[in-house]
């Protein structure tokens, strides 16, 4: 059945529409009608009624696509406020999804060529490329470099901490949460999450546990409030260093944890009681994960235990598209839940348990862009509204992709060899 399409008239006098130039492009690189309606700069639309509605405020949208095919130039003109959506926009990118389902936009064929330069002409987008909007990544040097990796993680990191504190809540918690129950809150759950973590890493009054890419702190503060744990918790953020510092002393634990700024390669060999690595790892570089890997087995002491949560995605698909590594997170790498299993093992460590949490981040993911659609005119006087329009499209994006599940999230728990038997408490003693 085909959907009924909205279309609009040109006033008397005024030639061809907007809409009346662009519908056979559409058709041509859709083969076929799209599965979105368009309404565009000059008032006119086209498309099917019953499909999500695509907002084209200036023409420069299609020029950016022009010099740029493809998402990066969609992110553009979207981070630009050229291009919009009627409604939420999570829900349009699904649909505009579903509808796609296996007819990807095609390359025009060389015989459409004269026409698609006519109509780009008549439809006045011919031009230089646009400039960029502002907040690119740029970082230089080797890859995944000790300097490169300072400077991407600032990047995103120290954006702001009052940013990080509206958004994400009084956890600061920038990773996925543990919901127990339909009604709980995002900092509840963030609780709940640092707890798993303490519980299966068997902390105890006294235990030594290092805390790699300890974010602002949340979870280095809840192993020394509430199980007694002595904390070293490094990060590369100067923001998230300082934050650490101030909220472990706020706590009162500050004779518990020792907040350093540092790479995860300069800290000093020890023999730690546990280990946490909170969704970092995605971070360290895929050639560089078997060092990583090995380091925090020589971190370790004989009978000591890992906890690794991290993000994870099909072998196809490793990295986070163009995008994220343009916008939000450069170098960053991902693999199926099982490769990193086979790395962790082949440090010579011994995978304990896995626990998939993947329908906790798209809630989780949910919660920040409620925070961020509540606050948005707060968010905008922090750091403007283009900054405001990149981390919805993230976020939305994000939240997808955990729900269709495109992507996963895990908690790795490993032990060191030797040291005792290293028996595992029952599941059904961490609450999971």
């Amino acid at each position: 059945m085909t959907a009924p399409t909205t279309r609009t008239t040109p006033a008397p006098g005024r030639g061809a529409s907007a809409a009346d130039v662009l519908e056979p492009v559409l058709h041509e690189l859709f083969a076929g009608p799209p599965p979105f309606a368009l309404r565009l700069w000059d008032g006119s639309a086209t498309g099917p009624a019953d499909g999500p509605t695509v907002l084209v405020r200036h023409r420069r949208a299609l020029r950016r696509l022009l010099w740029q095919p493809g998402e990066l130039g969609l992110a553009d003109a979207w981070i630009s406020g050229e291009l919009d959506v009627e409604g939420d926009l999570a829900e349009a990118l699904s649909a505009v999804r579903r509808g796609l389902a296996g007819r990807a936009p095609g390359r025009p064929a060389p015989r459409s060529w004269p026409a698609l330069a006519a109509a780009a002409a008549r439809l006045g987008v011919v031009g230089p490329p646009p400039p960029r909007p502002g907040g690119r990544a740029k970082v230089r040097g080797p890859l995944h470099s000790r300097g490169r990796d300072r400077a991407v993680v600032s990047h995103h990191y120290d954006l702001s901490n009052e940013f990080y504190a509206l958004l994400l809540g009084p956890a600061m918690a920038y990773s996925c949460a543990y919901y127990t129950s339909d009604d709980q809150p995002l900092q509840a759950a963030q609780e709940a999450k640092f707890d798993l973590i303490c519980r299966k890493l068997d902390l105890r009054p006294g235990t030594r546990l290092l805390d790699v890419g300890c974010g602002w702190g949340a979870l280095a503060r809840h192993a020394a409030l509430h199980h007694g744990a002595r904390v070293t918790a490094v990060t590369l953020s100067a923001r998230q260093h300082a934050h650490a510092r101030a909220l472990v002393a706020e706590a009162g634990v500050a004779d518990l944890v020792d907040v350093r700024r540092c790479d995860y390669r300069e800290i000093v060999a020890d023999a730690y009681d546990a280990v946490s690595c909170v969704e970092m790892g995605e971070h360290v570089g895929r050639d560089e994960y078997p060092a990583f890997a090995a380091r925090l087995h020589a971190l370790l002491r004989p009978g000591g235990r890992l906890l690794v949560q991290q993000m994870s995605r099909g072998a196809t698909a490793p990295g986070g598209g163009a995008f994220i590594e343009a916008y939000i997170a450069p170098d960053m790498h991902m693999r199926p839940l099982g490769q990193t299993v086979d790395l962790i093992e082949a440090a010579g460590l011994e995978v304990l348990h896995a626990e998939a949490m993947r329908p906790h981040y798209a809630r989780t993911i949910d919660a920040w862009r409620a925070a961020l659609t509540a606050h948005r005119d707060r968010f905008t006087a922090l750091v403007g509204r283009p900054t405001v329009r990149l981390w919805e499209l993230y976020l939305a994006g994000s939240s997808l992709a955990f729900a269709e599940g495109r992507m996963g999230v895990d908690q790795i728990l490993a032990r060191r060899p030797g040291g005792g038997d290293g028996t595992v408490r029952p599941a059904e003693r961490w609450g999971s």
